[in-house]
């Protein structure tokens, strides 16, 4: 009798490995599975950010380029970057599933994926709290939501904890800056902005609906922000400032509020952003008490 209740239970846990899975993605349509993916492509390095963090780092059999983090991705396979995708590196690999987010120079290699079978989800957050929704999304497609889940779960108690901080105090005027030539920064559709916002910030150009608009020195000059914050692969480069520091009238400079944040965690829709947004908001902060007690 033992030995048929053991078989009953190993037959329903394999029954259970093998159910179907689906969660939607940022496109909003529904990505169902036969079975949890245990072979996955990332063609974003958000994307494979978010994988790993959802406990799925072990299922991912390629990655894009850049796909840097975790140290484990950068051993794997690169099959795509934001210029294209190698469509038949990526069949051959057979995989359960591509994690991708749609570019125009991607769109018709991912449409072309799918007419093949393949299942395509789209990680495209738009604001902080769409990266801890893709996580637990991944998490349910890879079988790993109790990992997921719990990720999810801290990522959205520090961005609760981030609002509550700042949201009631004194609003930063910034100007983020992603390039010095051309002059270019992130409009409010991006989730930089949101980052902004959730610290307390306004971004001089939230109102702009591209998302990365060219904008040109006298622009910022006029809206004279009290804050300009740039995002550089080596935040503590200060050799940026020099460019602003020809500009001793604008508020900025006249009070010192010249920061830099790390880009690829800040810009990168992945768990790391969070990190990245809490130091944002320190900076944002530093230029707030400094208002104050010039007051």
């Amino acid at each position: 009798m033992r030995l048929i209740v053991l078989a009953c239970v190993a037959c329903l846990a394999g029954a259970a490995a093998r159910a179907e899975v689906s969660a939607v993605d940022s496109a909003g349509r529904r990505v169902a599975l036969p079975a949890p993916a245990v072979r996955i492509v990332s063609l974003a390095p958000h994307a494979t950010e978010q994988l790993f963090a959802a406990g799925a780092g072990a299922r991912l059999v390629a990655v894009s380029d850049y796909s840097d983090f975790p140290a484990e991705a950068k051993r794997l396979p690169r099959v795509g970057n934001f210029a294209g995708v190698n469509l038949e590196a990526i069949a051959a690999l057979k995989p359960d599933l591509v994690v991708a987010w749609r570019l125009e120079a991607t769109a018709a290699s991912l449409a072309r994926l799918e007419s093949l079978g393949i299942p395509v989800f789209y990680s495209e957050p738009r604001r902080l709290t769409e990266i801890p929704e893709a996580i637990a999304a991944l998490g349910r497609l890879a079988g790993t939501a109790a990992t997921a889940t719990r990720e999810a779960e801290r990522l959205r108690a520090e961005l609760e904890r981030l609002e509550r901080t700042y949201r009631s105090r004194a609003p930063v005027t910034l100007f983020y800056q992603v390039s010095e030539s051309p002059l270019m920064t992130l409009g409010g559709r991006h989730f930089v902005s949101d980052a902004i916002r959730v610290c307390g910030g306004r971004n001089i150009f939230e109102a702009l609906s591209p998302m990365a608009p060219i904008v040109n020195v006298e622009s910022v000059l006029h809206a004279d922000p009290q804050a300009i914050v740039t995002a550089l692969p080596e935040a503590g480069d200060a050799r940026w400032r020099a460019f602003w520091l020809r500009f001793p009238a604008l508020r900025a400079v006249r009070e010192g509020n010249l920061f830099a944040v790390p880009a690829n965690e800040m810009h990168r829709h992945g768990p790391r952003a969070l990190a990245a947004t809490a130091l944002l908001c320190e900076r944002i902060d530093e230029a707030r008490r400094g208002a104050q007690s010039i007051r």
